[in-house]
């Protein structure tokens, strides 16, 4: 489960702007790498069971503030 979860973050770094931009900006802050990842781990678990929890699809916020 943990690589799939690794495998996720690595891939949502990669295609959501907001996952990504969080990336960029605490690198350049100076987090370690793993930490961040760590970080964007934790925000795919939080999303999911959110919208779980709501019984609602997952909406990018960036369309609600277009």
């Amino acid at each position: 489960m943990k690589s799939l979860l690794s495998m996720s973050a690595i891939s949502a770094i990669q295609h959501d702007k907001e996952l990504k931009l969080y990336y960029q900006k605490r690198v350049e802050e100076g987090k370690p790498k793993m930490e961040v990842l760590n970080i964007i781990r934790n925000k795919i678990v939080s999303r999911v069971f959110a919208t779980v929890n709501r019984g609602t699809p997952y909406v990018e916020m960036s369309k609600f503030c277009a």
